[in-house]
């Protein structure tokens, strides 16, 4: 019984926070009013920092909040096999690159179109997983991946809703933009994913462990690409400049975000883990709607929509799907 509870509650975790952070990220980049914007190059640093501390206090749970044995840890994993932590150098960086380039996607896409079209992760980590794990994918998986492909190519159709010239063609831009944004993004978590699940076979460290080291690599890439394009600005107003609580709040979702997956993987199956998403989608759009009001659904946007809902369930109705089990 406890069991299932765990499943269910990590269950409603994960949709409270793909949903939050998605509109979250979107409202903060887009709709928050006057004022300086956050850099995006910033949010990502600080948020491998969280990630780090948030890991160290799981592994300091692990060996029983002892200090010493962290310590311990910490050195003969990482200090004394420095070739096996320059392996997480190269899905760190990638990792890094991606949640820049989800900042880009939501501020030029709108959170439900956003969230639909990145579900084509799950067309990128198949394909990855089938040519570097040598994985065997189903009929069901292959079908899923063929609806997938149909259901985002629907929700990016142009609509037809009339507006300025000025404007339709700021939109169209805009669009591109963050279409190209999220396809890269789609492309690196697929290939870091199964990268990172590789090195996690082919090795008995803990995943804490591990994303300790992912995190130090995406630390160091986060500093030198925030140095290197918002240089100028951190060193004018400072890194933090445009820091809310609406962006501490965005920073603490996306630094959890891997935690909360590899709680699901952990307790609940793909099946369930599909409805989540599924059921994140839903809300998204409908938050989006009524609330952000800066996304208007069309028929084929739904119709795109649906059949990408339906693309989840079925690419885990046959066999287990190659999972990021502990990165968003």
């Amino acid at each position: 019984m406890a069991t299932t509870h765990l499943k269910y509650l990590s269950l409603g975790v994960l949709v409270f926070q793909t949903t939050s952070l998605v509109l979250t990220m979107r409202y903060s980049r887009t709709l928050q009013g006057d004022g300086p914007r956050y850099l995006a190059s910033s949010a990502v640093v600080t948020a491998e920092l969280l990630k780090i501390l948030a890991c160290i206090v799981l592994v300091l749970k692990e060996h029983s909040y002892s200090v010493r044995a962290l310590n311990s840890v910490l050195r003969q994993e990482i200090a004394h096999k420095p070739v096996e932590t320059l392996k997480l150098a190269i899905p760190s960086g990638i990792y890094t690159l991606q949640n820049n380039l989800l900042y880009v996607a939501l501020s030029n896409l709108d959170a439900a179109t956003y969230q639909v079209t990145y579900q084509l992760k799950i067309l990128t980590t198949a394909l990855f997983s089938v040519s570097m794990l040598g994985r065997k994918l189903g009929v069901y998986q292959w079908l899923s991946l063929l609806i997938l492909m149909g259901g985002v190519a629907l929700v990016q159709w142009p609509s037809d809703s009339p507006s300025a010239p000025e404007k339709e063609e700021q939109t169209a831009g805009s669009q591109v933009v963050g279409l190209v944004a999220v396809l890269v993004a789609c492309c690196s978590s697929g290939f870091a994913g199964v990268y990172f699940e590789k090195i996690l076979k082919e090795s008995k460290q803990s995943v804490w462990v591990r994303n300790i080291q992912l995190g130090m690599f995406g630390l160091v890439f986060g500093v030198i690409g925030m140095l290197m394009y918002d240089g100028d600005r951190v060193r004018e107003n400072g890194m933090f400049q445009g820091y809310n609580s609406l962006t501490c709040v965005v920073v603490a979702l996306q630094a959890l975000g891997g935690l909360v997956i590899a709680a699901v993987i952990k307790y609940a199956d793909n099946i369930l883990k599909g409805f989540a998403t599924s059921l994140s989608i839903i809300l998204s759009t409908l938050i989006s709607y009524f609330w952000l009001e800066d996304f208007v659904p069309t028929s084929v946007f739904f119709m795109g929509a649906m059949l990408v809902i339906v693309a989840t369930f079925l690419y885990g109705y046959e066999g287990k799907p190659s999972t990021n089990p502990s990165r968003a």
